[in-house]
């Protein structure tokens, strides 16, 4: 790593700290005696915040909770879900190793738990993911999304 500087944010005040990495290099950190740990362990996963949009066809309201409480059920990690009866969004926690395995469980959740918690035929419309700190630093600053209910499932 070359030079690191703090730089000064509006107002005055001091902020994150820019590294300025050395480029061009030969061989990467370890052959420069520098060693690098992972902050996680990749076995160990990180988690990630989901938020699941779906939609379709109008579904009786009474059958499509049902099915979002068995979902809920079944899925340990569900912070909350909300639906109308031709759309809803899921949000929960999972664990990891990087964004495409994150993405890509979230891509088969809706599909996966189709049959077993009488989901309707619904298409994925919307998927974000993002690491628990950009969630968590998201909502400190008042931007992004906090769940209108912590927890369970609620109509719009």
């Amino acid at each position: 790593m070359g030079r690191r500087r703090q730089e000064t944010l509006p107002g005055g005040s001091v902020g994150r700290v820019l590294t300025s990495i050395d480029g061009g290099l030969e061989g990467g950190a370890a052959e420069h005696g520098r060693h690098t740990a992972p902050a996680v362990a990749p076995e160990q996963g990180r988690l990630w915040h989901v938020v699941l949009s779906v939609a379709g066809r109008s579904t009786p309201l009474a059958e499509l909770r049902s099915g979002l409480e068995q979902l809920a059920h079944d899925h340990p990690f569900l912070l909350t879900a909300r639906y109308a009866a031709d759309h809803a969004e899921v949000r929960y926690w999972e664990q990891a190793r990087d964004l495409h395995d994150a993405a890509a469980m979230a891509l088969r959740l809706w599909g996966e738990h189709r049959a077993s918690a009488q989901l309707p035929p619904w298409e994925i419309v919307g998927l974000e993911v993002v690491d628990r700190a950009t969630y968590h630093q998201r909502v400190s600053e008042g931007y992004g999304e906090a769940p209108a209910f912590l927890g369970g499932v609620h109509p719009y």
